[in-house]
């Protein structure tokens, strides 16, 4: 049974791990409407009908627009009902980029060749068709009666999900995702985190990202166990509203990128009268984990009950459906503890004492889900890397992509002999556990050292006056290809001419060469994905454009000995 559809109909007939009373509880800022899955199934199958009724058939791609709701979430469920393929299609990120929003969405619908285009009403006087246009519907004029809906054949190889990449480090691309990978992965990872009849799972993730699709709807959906879903928006205006979801509703798992348990461990410290303590898994994914603010955030929840063995820090990417690496359940969060010179010098993960002057900490990101295996590549002899040298985290098994849309030469380069190149560098430990160390292209060479630009960014992010988690580091070549660093940094101080010195200070302090220049910019400036990763290629290119627009006079605070 490999088919999302069939696991969805199974689901709601009370077949599949949660049973018959599943639900999902759908929040609206501080409202909540609880429906049982089963409900929600006879809604799909209503609007299923309705795309049937508008000519979509097994096959065909469905754009599908709008912020999290409970009728998003039925057109999720009925594209897959109709034997269709889900195109989540990203909101914008800032209200002032709406013309760019709007270009970049119809780019996008015709990149997916998507048949038919269900948005939420509000959109319909910002986007409307044009000739050449998929047809747009308004998700409120789909539903129709469930009875007329014919369930097409089960085909597991069929795309379910036209997922676009980030494009944190290029353009973004379809990853094409079947049925029965993405089913093989749901099981992987159910396995792997030991979900559990009962369990109930919390979440604001946007569901244009995988994590939030795949990881934190899908699971629930084909499973029937219970979810809160709110949205992103809700928990970025009042990030207590995580924590306050998890504590109404006894969640006992969720999920969010570093920089979510950033601001909710600040939005702790203010708090009063929660209950963390029935949480078993709080997965830290989609961006580096920094150990220091994971563990930040368990002594704040730990005020609440929160247990320490449920830091459950992990990775995955779309090219896998989601679940890639995670650590052993109820084992807490580990680190591995190396010399931060070494690493950059010699490729080598070499342990050394906590204290000691170069000490960097990572984060141990477990093993494989079960279906997966990885394993990690020299990149000068392509040959297998031994126990703590750094090369390019690779990965093979049942949920790998087929590959990028329309795309064989990416899809080339993606897959070679079997193995999925993630672009990632990474190490494993003696006992076979994963330790993530940044992205290939990130990387910054300097005398031969590799930089990784996260360890700028969080030295720069904890200086007062700039806000963390809206740095961006990257190398900028000058003559003689020798390169240099760049700091983008956003700010609302006024006095730039001191963050600039502080800034300088920092990173001359962290990796021992000053950056070229600093700029810093308003906030809301720097470039992320929809999933609020960075964009370190993106900002590159409008560095070197021109297109930063400074707070300030962009000071270069080189000593003359560093000019180019």
């Amino acid at each position: 049974m490999h088919t999302l559809s069939s696991r969805i109909i199974d689901a709601a007939a009370g077949l599949r791990l949660g049973g018959a009373d599943g639900w999902i509880t759908f929040i609206d800022g501080d409202d909540a409407t609880t429906v049982r899955w089963a409900d929600l199934h006879t809604d799909a199958r209503a609007m299923a009908a309705g795309l049937q009724a508008q000519g979509v058939r097994p096959g065909d791609h469905v754009g599908i627009l709008g912020p999290t709701t409970r009728d998003l979430v039925t057109a999720v469920q009925a594209t897959w009902l109709a034997g269709a393929c889900v195109v989540m299609l990203p909101l914008p990120m800032r209200m002032a980029s709406l013309d760019a929003f709007i270009g970049q969405t119809r780019d996008r619908i015709a990149q997916a060749d998507c048949r038919l285009v269900l948005l939420d009403p509000q959109f319909r006087e910002f986007i409307t068709p044009v000739e050449g246009d998929a047809p747009f519907v308004a998700l409120n004029e789909l539903a129709t009666d469930e009875t007329d809906f014919i369930r097409p054949d089960d085909d597991p190889d069929a795309l379910a999900i036209l997922q676009f990449t980030s494009g944190s480090t290029s353009d973004p691309k379809g990853v094409m995702l079947p049925h029965r990978q993405i089913c093989h992965n749901l099981d992987g990872a159910v396995e792997a985190a030991d979900l559990r009849q009962g369990d109930v799972l919390v979440s604001w993730l946007p569901l244009y990202h995988d994590m939030g699709l795949i990881g934190l709807l899908t699971i629930p959906m084909t499973t029937g166990l219970n979810l809160v879903l709110g949205a992103p928006q809700d928990f970025l205006a009042k990030p207590i509203r995580w924590m306050q979801w998890i504590s109404d509703f006894g969640g006992t798992c969720t999920a969010g990128p570093n920089f979510s348990y950033v601001l909710a461990a600040r939005a702790l410290r203010r708090a009063e009268g929660l209950d963390l303590s029935k949480m078993r898994t709080a997965l830290n994914g989609a961006e580096p984990v920094d150990a220091d603010s994971f563990r930040a955030f368990a002594a704040e929840a730990a005020r609440f009950g929160f247990p320490d063995h449920a830091l459950f820090p992990a990775f995955g990417m779309a090219e896998v459906c989601i679940a890639g690496v995670f650590p052993r359940p109820g084992s807490g969060m580990s680190t591995d503890v190396v010399d931060g010179r070494v690493l950059e010098t010699e490729r080598y993960a070499a342990t050394t004492a906590r204290e000691a002057r170069h000490a960097k900490e990572l984060a141990v990101l477990g093993t494989a889900i079960p279906g997966l295996e990885i394993r990690v590549i020299d990149p000068s002899s392509g040959l297998p890397s031994r126990a703590r040298e750094v090369g390019e985290l690779q990965i093979r098994g049942t949920s790998v992509t087929s590959g990028y849309y329309k795309r064989p030469d990416a899809t080339a380069e993606l897959i070679v002999d079997g193995w999925l190149r993630t672009g990632d560098l990474a190490y494993l430990t003696e006992d076979g556990d994963m330790v993530m160390c940044g992205r290939i292209k990130d990387v910054v060479i300097i005398g031969g050292r590799n930089i990784y630009p996260q360890d700028i960014e969080k030295a720069v992010g904890a200086i007062d006056g700039v806000r963390t988690g809206n740095v961006i580091a990257f190398g900028q070549e000058g003559r003689n290809r020798k390169q240099h660093v760049i700091v983008v940094a956003e700010t609302k101080a006024d006095d730039t001419e001191l963050i600039e010195k502080a800034i300088t200070s920092a990173v001359l302090d962290e990796i021992g060469v000053p950056p070229r220049q600093v700029v810093l910019v308003d906030a809301g400036t720097i470039p992320k994905t929809s999933s609020g990763k960075l964009q370190r290629s993106a900002c590159r290119r409008m560095f070197e454009n021109g297109e930063l627009a400074f707070r300030g006079e962009a000071v270069d605070l080189r000593p003359a000995s560093q000019s180019c």
